[in-house]
């Protein structure tokens, strides 16, 4: 992955991440409940009745958000140079290791850190080293 510096678009990034932060903190103080993506999916695989509702409109804002951006924006090319088996794969291991790792990375990268947790700060650098070496060994060691 490279990135394109000279059209790298700070003000929406920053803009994107503060309202991030703004929806995981109104979903904790208004639902009492923690903006981790896993959770909020996989609470709608084992669904309770109560809970239906405020996740599918969470996970419908996040699809829908692109195409709002849309009217205003492009969105930028994605090429992905992987197949469809590695995909599912990597899909796979994301979801074990989500489950393994009690959360996400927005979960505890976001939510986590922000309310202190400890157990959220071990998991992001986890998370953050695991990239790290990930791509060393990627890049460097296997060409």
């Amino acid at each position: 992955m490279n990135i394109d510096w000279a059209n790298f678009a700070i003000w929406q990034s920053l803009t994107g991440g503060m309202l991030i932060g703004l929806a995981a903190a109104l979903l904790l103080y208004f639902n009492g409940r923690i903006a981790g993506i896993s959770g909020i999916v996989g609470g709608l695989l084992r669904p309770a009745k109560e809970d239906i509702g405020w996740r599918v409109a969470f996970i419908s804002g996040l699809m829908i958000s692109s195409f709002v951006y849309m009217i205003a924006n492009p969105l930028p090319v994605s090429k992905i140079d992987a197949d469809i088996s590695t995909l599912i794969i990597a899909g796979v291991m994301v979801g074990f290791g989500t489950r393994y790792g009690s959360g996400c990375t927005s979960g505890h990268g976001v939510c986590g850190l922000s309310r202190g947790s400890l157990r959220s700060f071990a998991a992001t650098v986890s998370f953050i080293l695991a990239g790290v070496l990930t791509v060393y060994f990627a890049k460097h060691l296997m060409g």
